[in-house]
This record gives structure tokens, sequence and C-alpha cells, in this order.
């Protein structure tokens, strides 16, 4: 007996994948909430019933394609670069340095995840679970494995999330305030043009750091610093001494 349910047309692989492209491009323009369906199927050249064909709905779809740029993020620029965990330390570090960078500068397409990301962490979906589950988890245990790989095993919870997060914002830093560094600091390198100079930077930088906590017992809390020659520290006791407010003019 024949059946009767509806099925795909010969190019509904194609029409899936432009939608896709067509929902990536969209969202990471507009972001989730200002994105249409109609906006969507002009880009792709085909019209609403194929998205609730293909996806159903908008959330649905939306999950879609931030699942279809993880997966060609991680086959393009994999956390580990590669490299395996009996790899130098340093040497997977600035492949993950290299990686996240990537991910957020690259032009076109490939940028469409990072502005994605972003959007999420300060406009958030119903699908930030599975973001984080899927895309920044992994991203956090590939941190947390290098700074063990520096710091050793026993080294206390804190310290070892204050350093993934450290790495990782200085990332997100020259990503989120481009707009403010270009113009602050237009000599340095921008876009693209950033991957390279910023990862050998970060990766120093966060080397440094690193290999200085490495030097401390585990336990030991952070130095406080010297006293410049000449000077004492204050041993000033109880509340401070009030100060008086600006006396700032009003209209009346």
């Amino acid at each position: 007996m024949r059946s009767t349910s509806a099925s795909p047309a010969p190019d509904a692989a194609d029409t899936r994948t432009a939608l896709l492209q067509a929902a990536a491009a969209e969202f990471a323009e507009a972001g989730y909430h200002d994105a249409t369906i109609r906006a969507i199927c002009r880009r792709a050249g085909t019209n609403v019933a194929a998205v609730h064909y293909h996806f159903g709905d908008k959330p649905q779809l939306y999950l879609e394609v931030l699942r279809h740029l993880v997966a060609e993020a991680n086959r393009r620029l994999p956390f580990d670069m590669g490299l395996g965990p009996e790899a130098a330390p340093e040497t997977r570090l600035r492949a993950f340095v290299r990686s996240v960078l990537g991910r957020l500068l690259e032009p076109g397409p490939h940028a469409w995840l990072g502005r994605l990301v972003a959007r999420e962490l300060t406009e958030p979906t119903p699908c930030l679970e599975v973001m984080v589950r899927e895309h920044i988890q992994p991203l956090a245990d590939q941190v947390r494995s290098i700074i063990v790989a520096f710091l050793g095993p026993d080294r206390d919870e804190q310290t070892l999330g204050f350093c993934g997060l450290s790495i990782v914002s200085q990332c997100f830093f020259y990503f989120h305030c481009r707009a403010v560094v270009s113009r602050l600091l237009p000599h340095l390198p921008q876009g693209p043009a950033a991957v390279e100079p910023l990862t050998e930077h970060i990766t120093r930088f966060s080397l440094a750091a690193l290999k200085e906590l490495a030097r401390r017992p585990v336990g030991t809390a952070a130095r406080r610093a010297p006293v410049p020659a000449g000077r004492t520290r204050s041993r000033r006791r109880g509340p401070r001494p009030a100060v008086a407010a600006p006396d700032f003019p009003h209209r009346s």
C-alpha cells in the first residue's frame, strides 16, 4: 500500500541548507527577537511553508542554526586545533586562544557563531541552555584542562575558574569592544588581521600569570604588594571620615 504522507521534494536538502544559511545570517545581524521568518525566507528564496516543513517553527530553526554553526566551527577550528592532551601546555593554550579568536573575528559566515554567542550573553533566548551545554561547556572543559596542566589537579576550584574566565574574557573583549578599540587605538590590527597578533599576545600574557601561580604552593594566598621605601601601611581603624558632597548648582 502506498504511503500518503508528504515526501520531500528532490531538492529538499538544498532548500534546508539554504534556509540554515539564510537564518544564520539573519539571526546574526538582527538577533533572535528581531529576526523574522519572512526575512529569512526572502534571503533563502523560498516560502514560509518550507520553514514549517523542515523546522517546524522559529525556535526550532534557531536551535538548528546554532547546532549547524557549532558543528562547522568544531570541524574548522576545534578548541584543541587537533592537538592531543599530551601536547605541551603552552602549545595547547595557544591553540585554544587561536580557536576562540578565529570563531569571533574571522570574516563572513565564519563570524556568525561568534555573533550569536555574543548576543546570547546579553539577550538570552530559550536556547541558551542548549548553547551552554553544547558549545560553551566544551570550551570551558578545554581551557580548564589546560590550566590544570599548568597548576596541577589539586588547585582550588576558585583559582581554576577565575583563570579560565580571565583567558576567555580577553578573547571576548576584543570582539565586544572592537568599535571602541578601533577608535582609541586605531594603529592596532583590527578584525581578521588581529587574530594572529592577538593570539600571540593573549597567550604570552596568560602564560606569565599561569607560571606565576604555578610557583605558589597550593593554598597560598596572593601576597600583598610591597610598600615603597619611606612609606608605611595605613593602620587606621574605625570608620573613614565623611567627605562632603560637592555642591552642584541646580535649577529652581
